[in-house]
Protein backbone atom coordinates (compact mmCIF):
# COMPACT_ATOMS: atom_id res chain seq x y z
CA UNK A 1 0.00 0.00 0.00
CA UNK A 2 1.28 3.43 -0.79
CA UNK A 3 0.79 4.36 3.08
CA UNK A 4 3.30 1.97 4.02
CA UNK A 5 6.29 3.99 2.60
CA UNK A 6 5.48 6.60 5.48
CA UNK A 7 6.90 3.84 8.10
CA UNK A 8 10.13 5.04 7.53
CA UNK A 9 9.66 8.62 8.97
CA UNK A 10 7.68 7.27 12.34
CA UNK A 11 10.66 9.14 14.46
CA UNK A 12 10.37 12.06 12.85
CA UNK A 13 6.37 12.60 13.16
CA UNK A 14 6.93 11.33 16.69
CA UNK A 15 9.57 14.66 16.83
CA UNK A 16 6.95 17.04 15.32
CA UNK A 17 4.27 15.77 17.70
CA UNK A 18 6.30 16.35 20.79
CA UNK A 19 8.07 19.37 19.74
CA UNK A 20 4.33 20.90 18.45
CA UNK A 21 3.02 19.61 21.81
CA UNK A 22 6.09 21.16 24.05
CA UNK A 23 5.67 24.57 22.71
CA UNK A 24 1.83 24.55 23.49
CA UNK A 25 2.36 23.05 26.63
CA UNK A 26 4.82 25.57 27.32
CA UNK A 27 3.16 28.63 26.47
CA UNK A 28 -0.22 27.75 28.48
CA UNK A 29 2.33 27.05 31.41
CA UNK A 30 4.83 29.56 31.56
CA UNK A 31 1.76 32.10 32.30
CA UNK A 32 0.26 29.42 35.03
CA UNK A 33 4.03 29.23 36.37
CA UNK A 34 4.46 32.94 36.52
CA UNK A 35 1.39 33.93 38.58
CA UNK A 36 2.75 32.99 41.87
CA UNK A 37 0.69 31.59 44.84
CA UNK A 38 -2.48 33.15 43.79
CA UNK A 39 -2.52 31.30 40.67
CA UNK A 40 -2.02 28.41 41.89
CA UNK A 41 -3.97 27.75 44.41
CA UNK A 42 -6.99 28.48 42.27
CA UNK A 43 -5.59 25.81 39.52
CA UNK A 44 -4.83 23.45 42.65
CA UNK A 45 -8.03 24.05 43.80
CA UNK A 46 -9.18 21.79 40.40
CA UNK A 47 -8.30 18.74 42.54
CA UNK A 48 -11.21 19.38 44.66
CA UNK A 49 -13.38 17.77 42.24
CA UNK A 50 -11.94 14.50 43.09
CA UNK A 51 -11.54 14.64 46.76
CA UNK A 52 -8.28 16.38 47.65
CA UNK A 53 -9.33 19.26 49.63
CA UNK A 54 -6.27 20.27 50.95
CA UNK A 55 -2.80 21.54 49.59
CA UNK A 56 -4.15 23.94 46.75
CA UNK A 57 -1.10 25.88 46.07
CA UNK A 58 1.00 22.71 45.73
CA UNK A 59 -1.27 20.66 42.99
CA UNK A 60 -1.47 24.31 41.30
CA UNK A 61 2.46 24.41 41.35
CA UNK A 62 2.93 20.63 39.94
CA UNK A 63 0.18 21.57 37.51
CA UNK A 64 2.02 24.49 36.30
CA UNK A 65 5.20 22.74 36.87
CA UNK A 66 4.11 19.76 34.78
CA UNK A 67 2.37 22.09 31.52
CA UNK A 68 5.96 24.41 31.73
CA UNK A 69 8.60 22.08 32.58
CA UNK A 70 7.27 18.78 31.01
CA UNK A 71 6.64 20.60 27.62
CA UNK A 72 10.26 21.58 27.38
CA UNK A 73 10.99 17.70 28.55
CA UNK A 74 8.93 16.86 25.42
CA UNK A 75 10.70 18.32 22.81
CA UNK A 76 13.99 17.49 24.07
CA UNK A 77 12.44 13.51 24.45
CA UNK A 78 14.48 13.16 28.03
CA UNK A 79 12.67 11.65 30.70
CA UNK A 80 9.40 11.45 28.54
CA UNK A 81 7.38 8.69 30.01
CA UNK A 82 7.29 10.14 33.95
CA UNK A 83 6.25 13.59 31.53
CA UNK A 84 3.72 12.01 30.15
CA UNK A 85 2.25 10.47 33.10
CA UNK A 86 2.21 13.99 34.55
CA UNK A 87 0.85 15.47 31.91
CA UNK A 88 -1.53 12.49 31.78
CA UNK A 89 -2.95 13.29 35.40
CA UNK A 90 -3.19 17.15 34.64
CA UNK A 91 -5.08 16.65 31.89
CA UNK A 92 -7.86 14.29 33.68
CA UNK A 93 -7.55 16.65 36.49
CA UNK A 94 -8.78 18.99 33.75
CA UNK A 95 -11.57 17.08 32.20
CA UNK A 96 -12.75 15.72 35.63
CA UNK A 97 -12.87 19.78 36.54
CA UNK A 98 -14.93 20.96 33.15
CA UNK A 99 -17.61 17.91 33.55
CA UNK A 100 -18.27 18.24 36.97
CA UNK A 101 -18.19 22.20 37.24
CA UNK A 102 -20.92 22.34 34.57
CA UNK A 103 -19.06 23.58 31.77
CA UNK A 104 -19.58 19.79 29.68
CA UNK A 105 -18.22 17.98 27.13
CA UNK A 106 -17.27 21.45 25.03
CA UNK A 107 -14.99 22.14 27.56
CA UNK A 108 -13.71 18.88 28.33
CA UNK A 109 -12.71 17.91 24.89
CA UNK A 110 -9.47 19.74 24.92
CA UNK A 111 -7.93 18.27 27.93
CA UNK A 112 -9.77 14.59 26.95
CA UNK A 113 -8.21 15.19 23.65
CA UNK A 114 -4.55 15.92 25.00
CA UNK A 115 -4.76 13.17 27.60
CA UNK A 116 -5.33 10.53 25.14
CA UNK A 117 -2.57 11.97 23.18
CA UNK A 118 -0.49 11.84 26.23
CA UNK A 119 -1.39 8.01 27.01
CA UNK A 120 -0.35 7.22 23.42
CA UNK A 121 3.00 8.62 24.34
CA UNK A 122 3.42 6.80 27.31
CA UNK A 123 2.85 3.74 25.43
CA UNK A 124 4.52 4.87 22.01
CA UNK A 125 7.62 6.38 23.49
CA UNK A 126 9.86 9.28 22.22
CA UNK A 127 11.17 7.66 19.24
CA UNK A 128 14.77 7.86 17.80
CA UNK A 129 15.08 11.88 17.82
CA UNK A 130 14.99 11.98 21.58
CA UNK A 131 17.58 12.35 24.43
CA UNK A 132 15.99 9.52 26.30
CA UNK A 133 17.35 7.19 23.48
CA UNK A 134 20.98 9.11 22.98
CA UNK A 135 21.27 8.36 26.73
Amino acid sequence: MIFNRLNKYRDIGLLILRTGLGVMFIYHGLPKMGGGLPTWTQLGAAVSHIGINFGFPFWGFMAAFAELIGGAFLILGLLFRPFCFLLLINMIIAAVMHLKSGHGLAAAAWPIEDGIVFLSLLLIGPGKFSLDEKL
